[in-house]
């Protein structure tokens, strides 16, 4: 059954308390005091980092998860393809997809195993899309004008071939040499030195605006079909919310009570899989009885589950991405600079999903030597996502880490296995392609869950701070206003931006148009600048708060220590401290009471708890 841990070990349980790992009813009696799902409980999660669910559970979970980045990971070399000139080869963007699924279960692996550990995927990032789209705007790579008619293109010929494939070996190689950066920075230590510097005044708007800058692509898509997108997210909201304490009875297997029932909150553990399943099994029926228009040009026609139809026929079955794929990378420097641009809001994004992450998922806010590999290991992944072809990088998903705070489930294994899900799609087309029948208002109404809860999880990092204080007030309100008024301005006049160098117009658009990272620059240089006390500041309570929270009591930074034992072979080698993504333990014993874990002891259970 499922390692289910909480205050007590026992806190907010899957399944009812009596059936939890078969023991005898007497047995857990003293251990069930608190175990009802009570108010002062429902932030706490169900599974934490360590812990690891029932397998069937797990698929569940991560399928989960896999839809709710499918979204945004699906959208981007749809868009990317429009600028590849691919808007009549479906067959080519339908090998995309698959490209981008493949790598980004890669690079969540890698994320989840070595990089930072914390349950969080990895996937396309729409910090770069701006500066692709700008590089392929360019003149000397617009698209000819026979590649717009689909009369005139055909899709197998080698000089269509040609013209995409050339401008895709431009991004690989651009993408590949502006990830050296995130690797630097983050290997090198970089990122763990300034945080230092990092509050809760930066993470908050930077978090916040996340959500709050993604307002236009949910609404787009909820508008598409406003009775659908409402389905989904009233039916989201009445599991997450309303039914989330309400268990349902399901038939389990024991060797004392043999075939029984057993409670079984699902409601709780699977919200938005379940608001998503109906709403989508909804949309399939109205679409075979011809309830929704056929007419492309009339509303509710992209509720239909039909409307991506021939890329399921035209997928292949089975088919591996390789690096290398579409021939071999160029550079262009005016895409290395724009792409740079897109991968510092990327990692400031990230590290802000870091904090978000940890919190919701009963883990201690992350150490430096954690986020410094989270960050390299982002940047190894924008190198695999050139190598391979995506036409984009990767970067840390704030879809699933709003996800966990409404599932409450944080276990690093159920996102371990949806890296190999994402894997699996990537190689098995048809089955891949099933998922992009989902219809965009279904999508849509999940963005509007799932953007909420992200600036929400932004704000809550306030609470650790002085908010009377004129001063935070002052810094918190000007970054967030700044941080939407600044990139909106600059989008309706993108001609303002005109230093004579393309390069440089071309990093200061992406820069000034990226709400999180306005808003968090700004957050930062105010709070760093402006005299305050660290108690107003909230850097004192802050680092704190994870550890008072009983849900986390049990785990301390060992957590992000590295798996497979590596951190305790490295625990006696002196030089490792020097090292800045490397966990270092002082070698030297320490006197601790007798009822507590030596810290040899509780590395070593750690690791094993770990992948």
């Amino acid at each position: 059954m499922a390692q289910v841990k909480g205050c007590n070990g026992l806190d907010n349980p899957a399944f009812d308390i009596n059936e939890v790992n078969d023991q005898p009813r007497e047995r857990i009696s003293n251990l069930s005091v608190g175990v009802s799902i009570k108010e002062d409980n429902r932030n706490k999660p169900t599974y934490r980092v360590t812990d690891v669910p029932p397998w069937y559970l797990c698929i569940f979970l991560a399928i989960q998860h896999y839809l709710t980045a499918f979204g945004g990971i699906i959208a981007i070399p749809l868009i990317v393809s429009e600028g590849l000139c691919l808007q009549h080869d479906s067959l080519t963007q339908s090998q995309l997809i698959n490209t981008i699924f493949f790598v980004s279960g890669l690079c969540t692996i890698l994320q989840v195993t070595f990089g930072v550990r914390l349950p969080i995927i990895q996937g396309g990032t729409f910090s770069l899309v701006t500066p692709v789209m700008a590089l392929l705007s360019m003149p000397e790579w617009k698209c000819p004008a026979w590649t717009q008619n689909a009369t005139l293109v055909n899709t197998s010929s080698p000089e269509f071939i040609e013209v995409w494939q050339t401008r895709m070996r431009t991004l690989q190689g651009s993408i590949m040499v502006a990830s050296l950066l995130q690797i630097i920075v983050g290997f090198s230590g970089l990122i763990g030195l300034l945080m230092r510097f990092i509050g809760p005044l930066t993470i908050a708007p930077t978090i916040s605006l996340i959500g709050l800058s993604l307002y236009d692509s949910a609404g787009e898509k909820t508008g598409s079909h406003w009775g659908i997108s409402a389905m989904t997210t009233v039916l989201i909201i009445l599991f997450s919310q309303y039914l989330r304490s309400v268990p349902i009875p399901v038939p389990v297997y024991n060797r004392r009570k043999k075939l029984h029932t057993t409670k079984f909150y699902i409601f709780q553990i699977m919200p938005i899989l379940l608001g998503i399943a109906v709403s989508w099994l909804l949309c399939y029926i109205l679409t075979i009885y011809d309830v929704l228009p056929s007419d492309p040009a009339q509303y509710g026609y992209l509720a239909r589950t039909d409307v991506k139809g021939n890329v399921i026929n035209e997928a292949s079955w089975f088919r591996v991405p390789y690096p290398g794929q579409w021939g071999i990378p160029t550079v262009s420097l005016a895409g290395v600079f724009g792409i740079m641009a897109g991968i510092i809001c990327s990692m400031a994004e990230s590290v802000g999903d870091y904090y978000a992450c940890a919190k919701l998922s009963g883990a201690p806010p992350p150490p430096k030597h954690a986020i410094n590999r989270g960050i390299g290991v982002e940047g190894l992944g924008c190198l695999l996502a050139g190598a391979f072809g995506t036409g984009n990088g990767t970067t840390s998903y704030s879809e699933n880490v709003a996800a966990l705070g409404i599932t409450k489930v944080g276990s690093r294994t159920v996102i371990f296995l949806c890296g190999v899900f994402m894997i699996l799609m990537g190689m098995l087309g048809k089955i891949g392609a099933v998922f992009t029948t989902i219809p965009l208002p279904v999508i849509g109404g999940m963005f509007l869950i799932m953007f909420g809860v992200i600036t929400a999880a932004g704000i809550a990092n306030l609470q650790s701070t002085d908010m009377n204080s004129t001063r935070n007030i002052f810094v918190f309100g000007f970054s967030m206003f700044c941080g939407l008024v600044i990139p909106n301005w600059i989008m309706k006049n993108p001609d303002f931006i005109k230093t004579g160098v393309t390069e440089v117009d071309q990093v200061l658009q992406v820069l000034l148009t990226t709400n999180m990272f306005v808003g968090g620059f700004l957050g930062f240089f105010l709070d760093n600048t402006i005299p305050g006390t660290k108690r107003e500041r909230g850097l004192l309570a802050w680092g704190k708060e994870h550890h008072e929270d009983c849900s986390s009591t049990l785990m301390t930074e060992q957590v992000y220590n590295l798996p497979f034992g590596i951190t305790s072979c490295l625990a006696s080698q002196s030089w490792v401290r020097y090292i800045p993504f490397c966990p270092w333990q002082d070698p030297r014993p320490q006197e601790m009471p007798d009822d507590t874990m030596s810290p040899k002891h509780s590395t070593k259970v750690t690791d094993e708890a770990a992948l």
